[in-house]
């Protein structure tokens, strides 16, 4: 039987292929039996894995992180795909398989996002900031290369951070030409520094995938983790204490509501547009890769994270130079 990538999978075709574990959870059925319920990944994409008939005994085994040869059959629950696992496996030396084969990436290579991203803080010229800024990107370095912005959702990918910061820096660069009275200093040492502590937040390894998330970042978060750092390098430096404090102020309201983390609303119009930066850039990463697997002319599944809402693929014109505008 021939491998089978996740975006090749069709219902009701029994299946094998390999994969990375991007999670693995014991649970309970209704009759109170043990099963293992996985998230499987590969280039092509992700697929929940059901393996019910699971063996306590084997399942240590296949822990977050591992590469696994899976045999099954596709199934569909709820209107999205699902693997039933007959057969798995660790993958050994005789598979011949390497290990970024299963992991996505950012569309760049890490160094050039990075290169891009220092061109950017070159450009600032308020000293206090472009300090703080320099060092704590010179501090997360090495990790910055390869982790993800997350754990799920939007840029869950390796070099996923990075490519979320210099998405961000761009669009930040376009808003200031746009609304000139904006502090472009302050603009982009927020971009730079909103999620940087994302490092520190979760655990991942140099594929990129998160395993879970640390002590302090599951008791404080990157939010209060990089308030902590800017007064540490702050101080450091001899910053202005207003700088300091801005920047903070920064980080403290990018996500908007209590709710979501973030005590207070933006109160300087830099922090309102970070937070719209990245609200756009997190939802057009979701949608885009959402739409990836969708037909033109379909419908995409229920998306939990864009607020359950289902996606339309409607077909592009043929000819990109053409003013459909003038038509009609």
């Amino acid at each position: 039987m021939e491998n089978t990538r996740i975006g090749d999978f069709e219902v009701g075709k029994i299946t094998q292929g390999f994969f990375m574990i991007k999670s693995a959870t014991v649970r309970m059925t209704t009759t109170n039996s043990e099963y293992m319920d996985f998230i499987l990944s590969d280039k092509t994409g992700e697929v929940n894995a059901k393996w019910w008939e699971y063996k306590k005994e084997l399942g240590d085994n296949f822990v977050v992180g591992a590469l696994v040869k899976v045999r099954g059959m596709v199934t569909e629950w709820q209107g999205r795909l699902q693997f039933r696992v007959d057969r798995i496996r660790l993958i050994g030396p005789q598979d011949g398989v390497n290990p970024e084969d299963f992991v996505q990436t950012a569309p760049m290579k890490p160094e050039d996002m990075l290169g891009k991203i220092l061109q950017y803080v070159i450009k600032i010229g308020n000293r206090d900031i472009k300090e703080i800024v320099s060092c704590a990107l010179n501090e997360k370095k090495e990790k910055l290369m390869h982790y993800p912005a997350a754990m799920k959702n939007h840029h869950a990918i390796r070099s996923g951070l990075l490519y979320h910061i210099l998405t961000m820096l761009s669009l930040a660069e376009r808003v200031c030409q746009v609304y000139p009275h904006l502090d472009r200093d302050l603009l982009y040492g927020g971009v730079i520094l909103h999620d940087l502590e994302k490092i520190n937040e979760m655990d991942s390894n140099e594929l990129g995938v998160v395993s879970g998330y640390t002590m302090e970042g599951m008791l404080l978060g990157h939010i209060v983790q990089g308030i902590k750092t800017i007064e540490r390098i702050g101080r450091q430096v001899d910053a202005d204490p207003e700088i300091v404090i801005l920047l903070q102020h920064m980080l403290l309201s990018h996500h908007y509501e209590p709710e979501f983390g973030s005590p207070k609303r933006p109160m300087i119009p830099e922090g309102e547009i970070l937070h719209y930066l990245d609200i756009i850039d997190a939802r057009m990463y979701d949608m885009q890769k959402e739409l990836e697997a969708v037909e033109e002319g379909q419908f995409s599944d229920r998306v939990w994270v864009l607020h359950n809402r289902q996606l339309y693929k409607y077909r592009k014109a043929e000819d990109e130079g053409k003013d459909v505008r003038a038509e009609g």
